[in-house]
């Protein structure tokens, strides 16, 4: 691939991307009245939540980007702006940020190995000067966006179908995220051991790509698993409250930051984990995210396993944890939920295009026009209009 071509690559499919994270980080600042320094660490969270997006259009993905950052879970980190926009830090924020795009262009662009350094180096300043500090939500989220983009591009790229649709006919920049993700691995426990959730399906897909890796890579992916599932125990579990039936605490009447070992047998945490899901994307998410895993798992086999795994782990701890900031850390569930919503109109998209008359307007542009009405009414609630 020459130069002129491969600037060309990365200008279309890293263009949408960052678009919708300047919007994003712009609602953050104006309609949220965010700090720009948290504006802009929720902004690299929307943008890596296009690029997992980016396979299905680009105007799917900036939509579905957007319906993330407009939703009640996501936007709950907005807000603590002590002043106004001011032109200092409007300049530090733009610095920032072309800062970000070299080094998203470095990881495109550098080898594997050198990029995990890079990456490691940054990671280190980051947390070791406390510019985001442990547990942060940003983090977490920046983190799973990071994680789902690897994870979805790799096994795309390892699983090319003769007639998929999904990057056909295209070379990848790279074909191996394996050191990548194990950095994110190391990087999601490190700043909140819920990561480690994660784990299962990672194994998984790293595995369902049948690269050829040490076994020194498998004993440290391995190992972040368990110490990530330590320190859940420690955080998520007491002996008290893991005996009590969930029942007993329903009927307290009282949020715990702990989990209860039978809450997955209460029929009513089905509904609450249902209602989060509804209280974000609409009713209509429940149906897009059913048809868009069955979708996905029918032309993507090894992508709706991964997805559909971790999904699970982070559904099993919603209903086993009763804790009043279950929204927020459930934020991994609810961006997987949301890919797979995205696929849904995807999916609708690629039948009209193939059933109906495809030089007409209204077949090329309704799926998205259709889909914009989602991040269209979450942002009206935001601001009070609905």
């Amino acid at each position: 691939m020459t130069t002129v071509a491969l600037n060309r690559r990365f200008v279309a499919d890293f263009a949408p991307p960052l678009v919708a994270g300047l919007i994003a980080c712009g609602a953050f600042v104006v309609v949220g009245a965010t700090p720009i320094p948290r504006a802009l660490a929720m902004g690299a969270a929307v943008v890596f939540m296009a690029l997992a997006l980016r396979p299905m259009g680009a105007a799917l993905s900036v939509i579905g980007a957007m319906a993330l950052a407009f939703s009640p879970s996501f936007w709950a980190q907005t807000g603590g702006a002590a002043e106004l926009l001011t032109l200092g830090a409007g300049l530090i924020g733009l610095a920032l940020a072309v800062v970000g795009i070299i080094g998203l262009a470095a990881l495109v662009y550098l080898p594997a190995m050198i990029s995990v350094i890079l990456a490691g180096v940054v990671a280190l300043v980051v947390f070791g000067f406390d510019l985001i500090a442990l547990q942060s939500l940003r983090g977490t989220t920046l983190l799973t966006g990071w994680l789902l983009f690897m994870l979805t591009e790799m096994l795309i790229l390892t699983d090319i179908r003769p007639d998929a649709v999904l990057l056909t006919g295209r070379q990848p920049y790279r074909r191996d995220h394996a050191p990548l993700i194990l950095l994110v691995m190391v990087l999601g426990v490190a700043n909140d051991p819920l990561f480690a959730l994660w784990s299962p399906a990672v194994l998984l897909g790293v595995w369902l790509t049948r690269h050829k890796l040490h076994p020194l890579y498998w004993i440290a992916l391995i190992g972040v698993a368990l110490y990530g599932g330590v320190g859940i125990a420690r955080t998520y579990i007491d002996p008290t409250w893991w005996a009590t039936t969930a029942d007993s605490v329903t009927a307290l009447g009282r949020h715990i930051p702990f989990l209860v070992a039978d809450g997955w047998r209460e029929p009513a945490r089905w509904f609450t984990l249902f209602d989060l899901v509804i209280r974000q994307f609409t009713p209509l998410g429940i149906v897009l995210g059913v048809i868009g895993l069955a979708r996905l798992s029918r032309w993507h086999p090894p992508i709706g396993v991964v997805t559909m795994l971790a999904y699970g782990a982070y559904a099993t701890f919603g209903l086993m944890y009763f804790g009043g900031d279950a929204a927020t850390l459930l934020l991994p569930l609810l961006m997987i939920q949301l890919l797979w919503m995205t696929y849904a109109v995807y999916t609708l998209e690629q039948w009209a295009h193939k059933s109906l008359n495809r030089r007409h307007p209204l077949v090329l542009w309704f799926a998205p026009a259709a889909f914009t009405l989602l991040p269209l009414t979450l942002l009206l609630r935001i601001i009070g209009v609905i």
